[in-house]
């Protein structure tokens, strides 16, 4: 297998943002998260954080990332180019789902993913 040196460096980032995205929103419910102005910025800034690392990791790293189907990184993808292309059309109620179960969902996935990438690197 080739070298892989970004690969962890990019999961890593991907989990830091994820724990990030959940402990912002953590105890609020949707109500809360569509006034607070300050979260939503802080969630859909991590958002595309993880979708910029998704985005590089499909064009370096596809065949690794082949192995774990349950982790949905097209979607990733998809969610950073809606916000980032599509900034004042961006829907809170599915931020605010995605940082509600999408978020904490790969958290738990992504240190198994990550002890996989740095046996291989």
């Amino acid at each position: 297998m080739s070298p892989r040196p970004r690969l962890a460096d990019y999961l890593r980032h991907m989990a830091d943002a994820a724990l990030k995205t959940a402990t912002y929103i953590k105890g609020m419910e949707q109500t809360d998260f569509l006034k607070d102005e300050r979260t939503q910025h802080a969630v859909i800034f991590n958002l595309v954080i993880i979708g910029e690392a998704a985005t590089r990791l499909l064009q370096t790293d596809a065949d690794f990332l082949d192995r774990f189907p349950e982790v949905q990184w097209k979607a990733m993808k998809g969610m950073r180019n809606r916000i980032a292309h599509g900034y004042f059309e961006i829907n809170l109620g599915i931020v605010w789902e995605t940082a509600r179960t999408a978020a904490p969902d790969l958290l738990a996935r992504l240190p198994d993913i990550i002890a996989t990438a740095e046996t291989e690197s």
